[in-house]
């Protein structure tokens, strides 16, 4: 299965529609606009909150809290690495590893490959294409791209 996650590029705060392989919203991120740290709220088509991440403000690397349909936050870490982009969830066994350039993105759960992320070069806004193994994976998987566009953002707006 696939998904497709494009940014609304007019917007003051983070926007993003989250679509399914038939082209229709299959979820919507939006962002808070005053908030110490990025927050967002990933809900479905009923309005119903599925993913909500936290950014932690005062720490070394990057740090964020996701929360997956209710259940208890976990960590989504970046790693310190010189030449590729690596994030970690401990409490998930889950190791998100992205290429030099950022675009592309493998996500592995125990060594397995769960989830393969590829960001488009040339687009209007960020957009992300997720190919989910299984349908169990999905919410992972969203998490962990708008996580790590999170992190790629906030590195592009440092320089």
């Amino acid at each position: 299965m696939k998904l497709h996650i494009k940014q609304k590029v007019f917007s003051f705060k983070d926007k993003f529609n989250i679509f399914d392989e038939r082209g229709e919203i299959k979820y919507q991120a939006e962002g808070e606009l005053f908030s110490l740290g990025k927050r967002l709220h990933v809900t479905d088509t009923s309005g119903r909150e599925v993913i909500y991440i936290k950014q932690k403000i005062v720490t070394f690397l990057p740090k964020y809290e996701i929360s997956v349909n209710g259940r208890p936050p976990v960590e989504i870490i970046k790693k310190f690495t010189l030449l590729k982009h690596e994030y970690i969830i401990p409490e998930w066994d889950i190791a998100i590893s992205g290429d030099f350039f950022a675009h592309l993105y493998s996500v592995k759960r125990n060594g397995n490959e769960i989830a393969g992320m590829e960001k488009e070069w040339m687009s209007w806004g960020d957009t992300y294409t997720i190919s989910i193994d299984s349908p169990a994976d999905e919410l992972i998987a969203l998490a962990a791209i708008l996580v790590v566009d999170c992190c790629m953002e906030n590195s592009n707006n440092a320089n």
